[in-house]
């Protein structure tokens, strides 16, 4: 029995894999790709939603993994391989296709530009885009507990559709955030057709265009906000030179005056607030 189970798991893993890299396959498409984003926007409704609560998130889960009297939906077993294989992977899906890849980089670009280290420490820093990556993913986690969740807990769907669901909703909020270029780079690569849609290609082709995309946009507002930083060490660097003072370290000098400049204009607000706005 106990190696019927084992290779029952095995199978449903595979399974799994062949369906998340099978999900959404391209056809041949009478029309070139559009834009991302411009062939669909996000109903008033689902914005105006509350997001998943703890106790939803339980019950889901107790839902899910519940032995059924009805052979309806998934067995448990399958259930069980698949949300804790979720889980395992919670951590990377969290960094690879929210919002938290390009806030955490900005946010470290922002430390490496004042020059203070350490200071903010690295726990703050990921706190603080993790809690960012909260507020800006808030619509779309909506969404998803507005047609996913919550019909699946009132049983007006099963769990497959609620996942096929909610995946859509995730890979709608990484095309509106994914470069065209990019997209169409790894289309080009996995050998298919352009699709009809943006919504037509695979979720495995759509994540690294996504994640390449904002690792671009975070290096270009990391250059962006060195500039007046670098302003003020080569200020004071040329007046350290010109005083004759050439032993002196220019960053101990020009590091209070970098702390000042950042507070005067209210930094971390205005960080906070561009980076929100970028994903609306």
């Amino acid at each position: 029995m106990t190696g019927i189970r084992v290779r029952l798991m095995v199978l449903s893993l595979l399974g799994l894999a062949m369906a998340a890299t099978s999900h959404g396959q391209i056809v041949t498409p009478t029309a070139p790709l559009p834009l991302p984003g411009t062939e669909s926007s996000v109903p008033p409704s689902a914005t105006q939603g509350n997001v998943p609560s703890l106790s939803d998130l339980a019950t889901l889960l107790e839902k899910a993994t519940a032995p059924e009297t009805e052979a309806r939906d998934w067995s448990t077993p399958v259930k069980l391989v698949i949300i804790f294989g979720g889980l395992a992977i919670l951590p990377s899906l969290l960094m690879m296709m929210t919002s938290f890849t390009r806030i955490v980089i900005v946010l470290s670009f922002v430390r490496r530009a004042l020059g203070t280290q350490t200071i903010p420490p690295t726990v703050a820093i990921i706190g603080l885009a993790l809690f960012l990556t909260l507020y800006t993913m808030a619509p779309t986690y909506s969404r998803i507990n507005t047609q996913a969740i919550q019909p699946y807990l009132a049983d007006r769907i099963t769990f497959t559709a609620a996942t096929d669901t909610a995946t859509g909703c995730l890979k709608e909020f990484m095309l509106r955030q994914s470069r065209r270029s990019d997209l169409a780079l790894f289309v080009e690569m996995a050998n298919a057709a352009p699709p009809a849609t943006p919504m037509d290609i695979p979720l495995h082709v759509v994540v690294p265009a996504f994640i390449i995309s904002e690792f671009r946009t975070a290096f270009e507002i990391g250059c962006l906000l060195f500039i007046p930083f670098l302003l003020i060490d080569m200020v004071i660097a040329s007046v350290l030179l010109s005083a004759g003072m050439m032993m002196l370290p220019p960053v101990m000098i020009s590091l209070p005056f970098k702390l000042i400049l950042f507070i005067l204009v209210d930094g971390w607000g205005l960080l906070a607030r561009s980076l929100s706005l970028g994903f609306s």
